[in-house]
């Protein structure tokens, strides 16, 4: 019998191959949003890795967000344990040898003297190692080759940003950035993202019912496959309330989803995934909502969508994005198990739904050499699959420790934290006090009438509120301390996720 698998690859394998004008997909010749500059600490340079090359961002004197090879020139320790000095340049803590933002050394302090100086911070052999940055809608973008070509190439193309936000209408509202370091790969979380029928099932609860939402529906392609521009699927039948649902997909970092709604409202999914290192990816995502002709503003993803702080947005997004990551996690390494079978052989996807993530995982294979394009000098090898929980479902390593506004909230919520216990604490030894005196008057008043000290021993009014604040102030630091984890780890499982 001949399954929609194998009628979808022969299908999808005579459309992707490349033109012969066409060349193959150019993974470092590429900008990638690698952080969102509101949730930088502008104070200290900042280590990740694009493509699996360590890299360091940091802010130079002029405001300027500034991205090197984190190895300084010198003996290749990592600039991101360094500091951003008061004149706007990076010191290496090593050997405080100092750097402007265009990568040239400006200072050697060990040298013999200022002429001796000025020729070693002449030799280029003593630069750091420049990427192209700029800033835009919010997020840091880096190009991922380095050097004057490199420069020259990055500013003749533009980073997959969102139309929407240009326009600077009032009719558009953009929520809050969101991001997080996934432990898998940059191709699972596109071939996530290009899958809506997982949707209702894993996120229930949130988006959806496991049991009532699932259905059947069909994937049309819109936009002709291409190897710089990717490719576009409408889903069809969508929701009721739902005109139309278009998922596009941008390389090399960017899926656009847009549901239109019968008003003629739109909610824009707009959701990026860097590659960082074999296994790892780090998502960037917010929420665009476009409001109708009657200025009526669409309903947003769940409860994300949600007047709420940027704190406590992004530590409920773990609630979101742990419930498949536990799946994508280990489905990426059981699948770098069947080294020898092409991922369409490896799998079986006998309904349409499935169209779009054939066809990413055939533009991938066809256009874009089947991998990722990694540093020469990086071990491109998965690491193992995680067993231990607690740092499989990390928060604090993969998104609280580099955002700035997170680390605030944290410090916040601690102090509150304390001062609910303290003020417990305080409620109870003054109730305990007013009941002592109380009990003390009521026997000196009973001894003085002659009549019993048991039947008069009530604790007054004011021992009963302190009594009553002593539980809600330890109620509500309880609380607090409970809050306060979700910014270290939160750990699901859809066993019991009802």
């Amino acid at each position: 019998m001949t399954t929609y698998n194998n009628l979808q690859s022969e299908k999808c394998d005579t459309n992707v191959e490349l033109a012969p004008e066409e060349e193959l997909f150019q993974w470092k010749k590429q900008w990638y949003p690698v952080a969102v500059v509101d949730f930088l600490d502008s104070s200290r340079p900042h280590g990740m890795q694009l493509l699996g090359k360590d890299i360091v961002l940091w802010r130079d004197g002029s405001g300027k967000w500034c991205c090197f090879e984190d190895a300084c020139p010198h003996r290749l320790v990592p600039l991101s344990e360094g500091r951003v000095e008061a004149d706007g340049t990076l010191l290496c803590a090593y050997h405080a040898w100092r750097f402007d933002s265009q990568g040239n050394c400006v200072n050697i302090p060990q040298t013999k003297d200022k002429q001796t100086e000025a020729k070693h911070c002449s030799n280029p052999k003593s630069c750091a190692v420049v990427y192209p940055t700029q800033e835009k809608q919010g997020l840091l973008w880096v190009w991922a080759e380095s050097g004057s070509q490199a420069l020259v190439e990055s500013q003749l193309k533009a980073p997959r940003i969102l139309p929407e936000l240009e326009n600077q209408s009032d009719k558009v509202i953009k929520l809050f950035w969101n991001f997080r370091d996934l432990p898998y790969g940059w191709d699972f979380f596109m071939e996530n993202v290009a899958d809506p029928a997982h949707v209702p099932v894993s996120h229930h609860g949130i988006v959806g019912n496991r049991y009532k939402d699932p259905r059947y529906y069909d994937m049309i392609g819109l936009r002709q496959m291409s190897t710089q521009e990717g490719f576009s699927y409408e889903v069809t039948p969508t929701a009721a309330n739902i005109k139309q649902s278009i998922a596009d997909f941008q390389p090399p970092c960017h899926m656009r989803i847009v549901s239109t709604f019968e008003d003629g409202g739109q909610m824009i999914l707009a959701l990026y995934a860097t590659p960082t290192r074999p296994g790892w990816c780090r998502h960037i995502g917010c929420q665009v909502l476009v409001k109708n002709h009657e200025n009526k503003t669409p309903p947003g993803l769940g409860f994300f969508a949600l007047p709420m702080p940027i704190w406590l947005g992004h530590i409920l997004a773990s609630i979101f994005l742990h419930q498949d990551m536990v799946f994508l996690h280990y489905q990426e390494k059981a699948l770098a198990q069947k080294q020898n079978d092409r991922w369409l052989d490896a799998v079986y996807t006998p309904n349409p739904q499935d169209k779009m993530v054939i066809a990413f995982r055939n533009w991938l294979e066809k256009r874009a050499g089947g991998n990722i394009d990694w540093a020469s000098e990086y071990n491109v090898q998965l690491p193992a699959p995680e067993t231990d929980k607690q740092k499989l479902f990390d928060v604090w390593g993969t998104h609280t420790q580099h955002c700035s506004v997170c680390q605030d909230a944290l410090k916040n919520i601690n102090r509150l934290t304390i001062l609910s216990f303290v003020a417990a604490v305080i409620c109870g030894f003054l109730g305990v006090i007013i009941d002592a005196r109380a009990v003390a008057t009521q026997v000196a008043v009973a001894s003085l009438e002659q009549t019993s000290a048991s039947a008069l021993i009530i604790p007054p009014l004011a021992f009963w509120c302190l009594l009553i604040g002593a539980i809600l102030f330890t109620a509500t630091g309880y609380l607090l301390k409970k809050l306060s984890r979700l910014f270290y780890v939160y750990e699901f499982e859809h066993a019991r996720n009802d």
